[in-house]
């Protein structure tokens, strides 16, 4: 194996084994984290970041209780703006699926990237899956930018980016993504913000979830 294969198996060996890169919060526990921990390296408040992980699960739960399993449907909060992704079966269930969403309490958008189509199967889900780790772990061997500041799910080959980020954070995560064997389409999910509140948000304390609870 040449030195880049060494490092990019490296790189996912790093990335499997810290789910929480996966998240793009890496935690500190206080006091255990079922009890409440410390957020770092994280550009979204404690409070989004909490409030993020239950509109992502209200979503989902509200997939499953409208339209049982004739849909396959992944929700992603990130700073209260919800990604849905997954198989439809027609534009009707794609349309209140996204009215669906927007109805849960503190949603202030949806991006609905739903495909019409079967649900896709378990091997395509796992392929998704391995996807994702493979461009995490490529964000963290180019080291252009800290690879927890954004956020990435793949479904059906697409890789959709997640995050609050610079103009060239953007440009550097849609590039690394694109340039991943296995991804058909990048999709932008960003909330961009200036260089100079990039480093301030970067530089500020780590929060307590405890407190926002």
């Amino acid at each position: 194996m040449n030195k880049t294969g060494i490092r990019l198996a490296t790189a996912l060996l790093v990335v499997s084994a810290l789910p929480a890169i996966q998240a793009c919060v890496p935690l500190i526990a206080a006091t255990g984290i079922g009890a409440g921990a410390l957020v770092i390296a994280d550009r979204r408040s404690a409070g989004a970041y909490v409030e993020d992980e239950s509109i992502g699960w209200k979503v989902e739960e509200r997939m499953v209780q409208k339209f049982g399993t004739e849909t396959h449907i992944n929700a992603i909060s990130y700073n209260r703006i919800v990604l849905i992704s997954g198989e439809a079966p027609d534009e009707a269930t794609k349309a209140e699926a996204g009215r669906q969403a927007g109805d849960v309490v503190n949603v202030r958008g949806v991006v609905n990237e739903i495909v019409i189509g079967p649900a896709s199967s378990a091997s395509s889900r796992a392929k998704d899956t391995y996807l994702t780790s493979k461009i995490k772990a490529r964000f963290v061997e180019a080291n252009k930018f800290a690879a927890n500041h954004v956020r990435v799910h793949t479904s059906a080959g697409t890789a959709f980016l997640l995050g609050i980020v610079t103009r060239q954070e953007a440009e550097d995560a849609a590039q690394i993504a694109a340039t991943t064997a296995g991804v058909n389409k990048v999709v932008r999910v960003f909330e961009y913000i200036a260089e100079a509140q990039a480093k301030q948000l970067d530089t500020r304390p780590a929060e307590d979830t405890r407190s926002a609870k």
